[in-house]
């Protein structure tokens, strides 16, 4: 079998698809057509791997999606089970909703550019700056989602409030969660660079209204990433 040829959910992004995509988009297409059943138990990994051809890793990184949007569940000790013939259009990332990361994101992040703008130090500036050229250079996806989440503190440490850096360091592990999900089925990782140089450029200059505009770009950025991988079919806008 051709696993490229099965996977539909990447027709939006002008971009090759990887072997974990291509195993997603078949388990997922094998679903929702319902060739799998709710309830029904998915074949042992070792099964999935000879059929599909695909190592371990691969197939483990596409079941994780597949919880990630709801399709599947993971019973200890008895295999990865059916529980819904599509995905939810909320999926969850460690202890929280997508909605509920985005909804406080939006009302954390984009003020705390803002005063990160008005407050950073030379030593902020030059800590995100580094951060970044590293972001850039990085093509490891692990790698560079760990960095995702440093430089969101970052932001939130030149912001030169605590309170804001306990809050990011709260959701960090589901920031993680997310950005490993949009990088792997969105094809993130470089729009997101850009859109983080925006940021950095915006405090270097000391602008409250192009740090604001940045972070909020970005946020709405990776919230129509997030809507066109759960809900490919009525996507307005693919990356």
């Amino acid at each position: 079998m051709n696993l490229s040829d099965s996977q539909t959910g990447a027709e939006s992004f002008p971009r090759r698809v990887s072997a974990m995509e291509a195993v997603l988009g078949h388990l997922r297409n094998a679903i929702e057509r319902g060739d799998y059943a709710v309830g029904d138990k998915l074949p042992s990994e070792a099964e999935l791997c000879r059929r599909l051809e695909v190592s371990r890793p691969v197939l483990r990184e596409a079941l994780r999606a597949l919880q990630t949007m709801g399709l599947t569940a993971s019973r200890t000790g008895k295999g990865t089970f059916v529980i819904s013939s599509g995905p939810v259009e909320d999926p969850t990332f460690g202890d929280y909703a997508a909605s509920d990361l985005l909804e406080v994101r939006r009302h954390i992040e984009i003020p705390v550019a803002g005063y990160a703008a008005l407050r950073r130090s030379a030593e902020d500036l030059d800590h995100l700056a580094h951060l970044l050229n590293r972001m850039e250079q990085e093509t490891d996806t692990t790698a560079w989602v760990a960095m995702d989440t440093t430089f969101h503190l970052a932001v939130a440490q030149a912001a030169q409030n605590p309170v804001f850096r306990k809050v990011i360091e709260e959701i960090r592990d589901a920031l993680a969660r997310q950005s490993a999900f949009l990088n792997e089925l969105g094809g993130r990782r470089e729009q997101s660079n850009r859109e983080h140089r925006a940021i950095v450029e915006a405090l270097a200059d000391g602008s409250e209204p192009d740090a604001v505009a940045a972070m909020t770009h970005h946020l709405e950025r990776v919230e129509t990433t997030l809507t066109s991988i759960v809900r490919p079919a009525s996507a307005d806008d693919g990356v």
